[in-house]
């Protein structure tokens, strides 16, 4: 059964996502100063309170949020409502723990102070939980959007249109060639209308590449030269669907068939820093390193994609260098699960 935006299953917010943690910054950050000026005579003052009490809480502050970080795999395969309170619960504790401690650091008598850290920790985590889940729910609309925006860019007509030439200019040269010819296309179309956003095994993102790259082989012959390098390319890590196959046929139709003598293609997948690194690079003619408009639309799709599946860590960078076309993109390193696959 499809899953409609307003019965979409909201989940916790994975704390070991680098926007995650950026935005629960910003909101603490933001409360804490919106409660120093609603008491504050003045702006300069609450201004100032913020530099005066400035050390305990910013310590505090990335203290709770690096605990979030280490128990977030335990909280996150926890039921949502269990989750919620399980995070609201480690804050309070955290904050509370952390103001007695502070206060026997400083000798101060305890009093009331770690139950007020407690309370207020459980209520500004209770908001950035609340702001997540209004998150989730506002872009959900969003996801069916993303999906048909890339269903479309996709959907090339030049590129069905040029495949079915080479299968018909096949069928009697060599009628096995053109039934394999169709049959990529077969494989190409079928993730095209999948899906988008799902995740795969870099190995299958690969066999799609490979797939469509055997059609422009047949196509443009000699003139497309590919060169892969793969060595060390964790095929079982998992990557958006459709991540690979658009960068190649960009760098083909831009950077090899416009050109009579053709142009080379460079492509390679990497491991860098815990990262995940799919580059790929093709020459360019002209001495002109322009994003054409059709590059960019695709490129910026890509890039929403990203977006929606990895937040602020999913990357895709541009660059041009000694007339080569760059695209890179990174995405955590993360081992593709079973349930991924079905």
């Amino acid at each position: 059964m499809e899953v409609t935006p307003s019965h979409r299953i909201v989940t916790l917010p994975d704390f070991r996502n680098l926007g995650v943690l950026l935005r629960t910054l910003v909101i603490a950050e933001s409360a804490n100063f919106l409660s120093l000026a609603a008491h504050a005579p003045d702006l300069l003052d609450a201004v100032t309170r913020v530099g005066a009490g400035a050390l305990p809480y910013e310590v505090s502050l990335l203290a709770v949020v690096l605990l979030l970080f280490i128990v977030a795999p335990w909280v996150g395969r926890l039921p949502y409502r269990q989750g919620v309170w399980a995070t609201v619960v480690v804050v309070a504790l955290a904050a509370g723990g952390l103001e007695l401690a502070f206060n026997s650091w400083m000798g101060i008598m305890p009093g009331v102070g770690p139950l007020k850290s407690a309370t207020i920790g459980a209520l500004l985590a209770a908001l950035i939980l609340g702001y997540f889940n209004w998150r989730q729910r506002v872009l959900s609309p969003a996801l069916a959007t993303a999906r048909l925006m890339a269903l479309q860019s996709r959907i090339r007509p030049h590129f069905l249109f040029n495949s079915l030439n080479t299968a018909v200019s096949l069928v009697r040269q060599d009628p096995r060639l053109a039934e394999q010819v169709l049959l990529d296309m077969a494989d190409l179309f079928r993730a095209l209308l999948a899906d988008s956003r799902s995740l795969v095994p870099l190995a299958d993102e690969v066999r799609l590449a490979e797939a469509y790259l055997q059609i422009e082989q047949l196509r443009l012959g000699e003139r497309l030269r590919m060169h892969w390098n793969l060595e060390g390319a964790p095929m079982s890590a998992d990557v958006p669907i459709l991540v690979l196959q658009p960068l190649l046929e960009n760098a083909v139709r831009y950077g090899v068939e416009p050109f009579a003598e053709g142009g080379d293609v460079h492509a390679s997948i990497r491991v860098s820093s815990g990262m995940l690194e799919i580059e790929v690079i093709n020459s360019v003619r002209g001495g002109t390193c322009a994003v054409p408009s059709g590059n960019r639309i695709a490129l910026a799709n890509i890039e929403e994609r990203l977006g929606l599946h990895f937040d602020a860590e999913g990357v895709l960078r541009i660059a041009t260098k000694d007339n080569m076309f760059v695209v890179r993109v990174s995405v955590p390193l993360r081992a593709s699960r079973p349930h991924d696959r079905s």
